[in-house]
């Protein structure tokens, strides 16, 4: 789907930007079952851009606020995924990328309601274990077989119900080795 895609594009940019380590030595360490480190670097670019940026849901019953403010049951709320992942009371220093935020240490204390990239509750997203699969298979292949480098220029995000950059995200791949692919 074009949701997976552009979170994978996101991923790869991300990764590219900010770490600087030989990823194929990274995997052979790795344990190639689970890919923690991976999946804590794919968290992370899910959390800076989560592929869907709002949801709506119907209140089933009256909320009470911590300011004391009601509100009444049959209501719909938007749910900002966006801003929940860029809420700097939760995230410090939000704008930048960290996958260690999702080691298994650093999230113990966090709500499980504070990284929403595929919604929560009954009505998540059914596709999740799939596209995360997805994203691990297709990063993991590609960063084995080939240096991936990101565009010079910082991509333009286009502010819609599916989260874009504008005019795409472009990257080089080069191959590691000259042999077969």
């Amino acid at each position: 789907s074009s949701t997976i895609i552009d979170t994978t594009l996101d991923l790869f940019l991300l990764i590219l930007s900010h770490l600087a380590f030989d990823f194929a030595l990274f995997f052979l360490r790795d344990d190639l079952a689970q890919l923690p480190f991976l999946t804590m670097c794919i968290k992370e670019s899910l959390r800076l851009h989560p592929p869907v940026t709002v949801i709506s849901r119907c209140c089933t019953q009256d909320i009470v606020l911590p300011d004391g403010r009601v509100i009444p049951k049959g209501v719909i709320c938007l749910i900002s995924i966006f801003g929940t992942h860029h809420n700097p009371s939760v995230w410090p220093d939000p704008e930048v990328y960290n996958p260690f935020r999702f080691d298994p240490e650093n999230i113990k204390e966090r709500s499980p309601l504070a990284f929403i990239p595929f919604s929560a509750g009954p009505r998540n997203c059914i596709g999740q274990t799939f596209a995360m699969t997805e994203m691990k298979v297709v990063l993991a292949l590609t960063l084995l077989r080939f240096r991936v480098l990101p565009d010079e220029e910082e991509p333009r995000r286009k502010p819609e119900l599916i989260l874009r950059a504008e005019g795409g995200l472009w990257l080089r791949v080069e191959p590691l080795s000259a042999g077969p692919q």
